[in-house]
């Protein structure tokens, strides 16, 4: 059964909202974390990801998931948030393969100071989006 003109439509400019609305968040939220703490999007999501787990660390696999990123860039992002003194690594007692990565205590407090920043630009985001008539009904979604 094939799909309709009308419901391929549907999907892409439903594809292309979301899209807008994801450009709309990550352009405010780079500008506040870039301009206030030197920090950008994807740092702040992987160290926010790593604040999150029990004992403070992740594999690298899993942080790559994590982020968004290829195993590449992830190991890239936590080459520079290491050289900055935010991440160590650590090798998995299990198995000398594994990775982990883990905030240092500089990390943690650099997370901290950059989280009031990073949660007023998404607030701002979102009311800026919610006045948008086509990401209304996206807004709503996203914030419950």
């Amino acid at each position: 059964m094939a799909i309709s003109d009308q419901a391929v439509e549907v999907r892409a400019q439903g594809w292309r909202r979301l899209a807008a609305m994801h450009q709309l968040i990550e352009t405010s939220l780079e500008k506040a974390l870039r301009d206030a703490h030197g920090l950008s999007v994807v740092e702040f999501t992987v160290m926010d990801a790593l604040s999150r787990q029990d004992g403070w660390h992740l594999r690298m696999a899993q942080l790559a998931r994590a982020a968004g990123l290829s195993p590449s860039a992830a190991t890239r992002l936590v080459n520079r948030l290491e050289e900055r003194g935010l991440l160590t690594r650590i090798l998995c007692a299990d198995d000398r393969r594994g990775i982990y990565t883990e905030l240092t205590p500089a990390g943690r407090t650099a997370l901290t100071r950059t989280r009031p920043a990073h949660d007023a630009a998404l607030e701002a985001a979102l009311t800026e989006a919610a006045a948008l008539p086509e990401l209304q009904e996206l807004v709503r979604a996203v914030t419950g």
